[in-house]
């Protein structure tokens, strides 16, 4: 029987079977001999070993439209990636390691910037025009206050959304907002950290409409961009694309080079500074890593 795995926990996979029915099964040993490891949102076949009780083994893996390694999850048709206005204060630079894992994947990414009643007019405006400058869709929301939660209803529709973000963003409150089946649990912000506790222990697959999934995944605090030499990160950033063959030099780092066609766009506002200190801070660590 085929069925898609919705959560792994302790050695168990649980699979939402062709018949409806969560089976509770253990990965039979040829996994481990051919190094292959089982993922949340894999699409699978079984044997039921009991109905009754519903445990099975999970037999074989289907073929995969995709992976990711963090968080690691499979078959996914977008990712949405949720970062607070306020409390706790967006950090760029794991947004843009976040989003440059995507594009290295091939996997479609959504902002959303949650907790809008906390910041000013002004900064929600700023942040919105950032990314969606970049080409990045950007939604603005607030699940205290119920808005962009349509926005966020509609941009899910008919797919498999792999949704992340730190602690205390709102992740969870926003999962508890689209569906009523699975309630997540919600952590308190930190007064002295300003950071959530970490309510999402393991990666899992939660039904929200008709062929709408959401796959919920631990909070992170950091990420580190690997399997990729300093010298391609660039082609990971879309505002420089546009820019592509118009430098003095066939391979311009966007860096220390002469009549670079990316900085003078920076120059004249057309690249976000933020998001260009982020690259050269991306590049150094690309490179330290190549040294070592």
């Amino acid at each position: 029987m085929e069925g898609k795995i919705i959560k792994g926990i302790a050695g168990f996979y649980y699979v939402h079977a062709k018949d409806g029915i969560i089976y509770a099964c253990r990965a039979k040993g040829i996994f481990r001999k051919d190094n292959q490891k089982p993922l949340v949102g894999d699409n699978v076949e079984i044997t039921v070993l009991d109905a009754k009780e519903k445990e099975g083994n999970l037999i074989r893996i289907l073929p995969r439209k995709n992976f990711l390694i963090r968080p690691a999850v499979a078959n996914v048709d977008q990712a949405f990636v949720i970062f607070a206005m306020e409390d706790p204060s967006p950090n760029f630079l794991l947004l843009d390691r976040f989003l440059i894992m995507m594009e290295q994947a091939g996997i479609p990414a959504v902002i959303c910037f949650n907790k809008q009643d906390l910041a000013d007019r002004e900064e929600c405006e700023r942040l919105g025009a950032l990314y969606r400058n970049c080409g990045y869709r950007v939604i603005l929301s607030s699940t205290r206050e119920g808005i962009g939660v349509e926005d966020v209803r509609e941009t899910l529709k008919g797919k498999t959304t792999v949704v992340a973000g730190p602690s205390g963003v709102g992740k969870s409150s926003l999962t508890n907002l689209l569906q009523d089946q699975v309630q997540m649990e919600t952590g308190e912000i930190s007064r002295k950290l300003k950071r959530g506790r970490h309510t999402t222990r393991h990666s899992q697959v939660i039904p929200v409409g008709e062929n709408t999934y959401l796959m919920d995944t631990p909070g992170f605090s950091s990420l580190y961009i690997s399997d990729m030499e300093p010298e391609e990160l660039k082609s990971y950033f879309r505002e420089f694309r546009k820019y592509e063959g118009q430098c003095r030099f066939q391979g311009c780092s966007h860096i220390h080079e002469p009549d670079c066609r990316v900085k003078e766009a920076l120059e004249q506002g057309e690249i976000s500074r933020q998001r260009y200190e982020d690259y050269l801070c991306l590049y150094e660590e690309l490179k330290e890593k190549r040294r070592y």
